[in-house]
């Protein structure tokens, strides 16, 4: 593998794994946990639904989530096989991004009140504001919360810039790689455990109706040590659903609940949408 030398260092941690020292100049390397291979137990039963139904109606006084049948696309409960792989602690931040935007000139996360009104989605355009790029840079005082409004396709992109730039090959994760890293392989309900507990993820429960800086809830990390685990943003993940769109999955500080903030809720997004909810992470292949 080869690793290419520049003049100054900016990172967040060590290459881990990969006999090279953390590129530096404008970029910054997302550290990586190690899941190793073997099954875990995946998907939901039927009492998990009814849990995560309960604790919406509860959040929000109305049975929408359950008559609108949020949670029948899950996965019924199962073992399911991995072999091991590597994915980034944390989400991919501004801080990340930006520099992938400097160094290629690619799009700066942005969208416009036509585009957003098109997406037909409750937030208001002027909230999207908070999180819009200006000339390349992230808004002021938040380098390190989740980048949002990228779409699938700017993941990706994203994701072929770092590989080339480390000699190592990122990509999104798949469905069933983000879901056993973020709950673990005894199929807890949460990356935490069973029962819902609002002061340890970003949500709309005891959040600031905002993202946050990543890493802030330690204490609701994930069994194998994922940050911001089904919270704080929804993640693209390299798994398709109907006529382009692509699973997300996780929870976001816009949720009440928070019932969709488990690892085995799924539901699919357009490729194209830019979304002030959707993050993304990256898994590393050597």
């Amino acid at each position: 593998m080869m690793c290419r030398v520049y003049s100054w260092i900016m990172v967040t941690a060590v290459f881990f794994a990969s006999g090279c020292v953390a590129a530096g100049g404008n970029i910054s390397i997302p550290e990586t946990v190690t899941i190793p291979a073997g099954a875990f137990i995946a998907g939901s039963d039927r009492r998990e639904r009814e849990y995560a139904y309960k604790l919406d109606e509860a959040a929000y006084g109305h049975s929408r989530t359950r008559e609108w049948k949020w949670y029948e696309s899950e996965f019924p409960r199962q073992k399911k096989k991995l072999p091991a792989f590597q994915i980034a602690r944390s989400l991919i931040t501004n801080r990340h991004y930006a520099a992938f935007v400097r160094a290629t000139g690619h799009r700066h996360p942005e969208v416009d009140r036509k585009t957003w009104k098109s997406y037909g989605l409750i937030h208001p355009y002027p909230r999207t504001r908070r999180h819009a790029w200006k000339d390349g840079s992230p808004p002021p005082s938040r380098e390190n919360h989740p980048v949002v409004l990228v779409s699938h396709g700017d993941a990706r992109a994203y994701a072929r810039w770092i590989s080339a730039e480390t000699g190592a090959h990122y990509r999104l994760p798949t469905e069933w790689e983000l879901e056993k890293a973020m709950r673990g392989t005894d199929g807890r309900r949460f990356p935490w455990g069973d029962e819902f507990d609002a002061t340890l993820l970003n949500s709309h429960d005891a959040g600031s109706f905002d993202t946050i800086p990543v890493g802030r809830f330690p204490k609701g990390n994930s069994p194998f040590g994922l940050t911001d685990a089904a919270e704080q943003v929804f993640e693209w993940t390299a798994t398709e659903g109907n006529k382009n769109r692509y699973i997300v999955k996780g929870g976001s500080w816009d949720d009440s609940g928070c019932g969709i903030c488990r690892p085995a809720a799924r539901h699919s997004r357009p490729a194209e949408l830019k979304h002030i909810l959707i993050g993304f992470r990256l898994v590393r292949e050597e």
